[in-house]
């Protein structure tokens, strides 16, 4: 008798401990899932299970802490890019008028030179600066305007924009867009945004080819020879000013906007490097 009743509490005992885990576990994958004040309670009056939700509690409040200064650091970062993307662009708008005036207004062969040199230079300031404006706008605003649309005709639009860079390199691009409608709900405007980075960003790594496919399942695939690239690399192509060494003209912010534009409407985005190939896969 006494035995059973010793099994019996025991019982009890593991059942409310089991209950407990329970509820700790569905209040902990709450408050990470959603940004709330209230801490862990449970049913329990179990002095270890309430010690266990008490540590969590203080956890949770330290996490909560450190991820609310990351993100006001993150939001100043975003305001401030803005505010000197700005502050540049005025400037760079008024040096390229005056360039305008010194070129219809002088006729030396020497001066026409120096000009063009500062026009290069200015030129490519204002490209680096639209970059830093373009990424500050879309990291501020998380909202998209989709509509349904046919991936195959935004991808080939895109290419057809590009055809006049991929010549100045000297590219015979290999292009195969499958003839099944690809039809998605999207935001035109972000995925051409995407198409545009990618392609931008083949051209500057290329080494003299460039292929993209578009499968009858929908997966898009976009890849170039790049022998100097590593694999340690093209694992970081995706963070946010990043560069690699023969990277010329770029904030290395492209793939970060065609990432998060991608993570924006629910698809994926990948590199990977196949031997001296790299290989971007996107699909939604």
């Amino acid at each position: 008798m006494i035995l059973i009743i010793i099994i019996s509490v025991i019982s009890v005992k593991l059942y409310l401990i089991k209950k407990s885990a329970r509820e700790i576990t569905e209040e902990m994958n709450y408050r990470l899932e959603n940004d709330t004040n209230t801490l862990i309670g449970i049913s329990s009056r179990d002095k270890d299970m309430l010690k266990l939700a008490d540590s969590l509690n203080v956890q949770l409040k330290e996490l909560r802490r450190k991820r609310h200064i990351y993100e006001q650091g993150d939001r100043e970062l975003k305001e401030a890019i803005t505010n000197i993307s700005h502050d540049i662009r005025t400037p760079l708008t008024a040096i390229i008028g005056y360039l305008d005036l010194m070129e219809n207004i002088s006729g030396n062969n020497e001066i026409l030179r120096y000009t063009s040199m500062i026009r290069n230079r200015a030129d490519i300031m204002k490209q680096l600066t639209e970059e830093l404006f373009r990424y500050s706008v879309i990291t501020s605003v998380n909202e998209t305007n989709p509509e349904t649309l046919c991936i195959n005709d935004v991808l080939e639009e895109t290419l057809a924009g590009f055809y006049g860079a991929i010549t100045k390199y000297g590219i015979v691009p290999e292009i195969s867009i499958s003839e099944i409608r690809t039809e998605r709900k999207l935001d035109k405007s972000a995925l051409s945004r995407i198409f545009s980075n990618i392609i931008s960003n083949a051209l500057k790594y290329s080494d003299g080819d460039f292929n993209v496919k578009l499968s009858d399942n929908g997966l898009i695939t976009f890849s170039n020879s790049a022998k100097k690239l590593t694999s340690i690399e093209t694992e970081k192509l995706f963070d946010r000013f990043y560069t690699v060494e023969n990277a010329t003209n770029s904030t290395g912010l492209g793939l970060s906007i065609a990432r998060l534009l991608t993570k924006q409407m629910n698809g994926d985005i990948s590199a990977e490097l196949d031997g001296d190939k790299l290989i971007i896969k996107l699909y939604f």
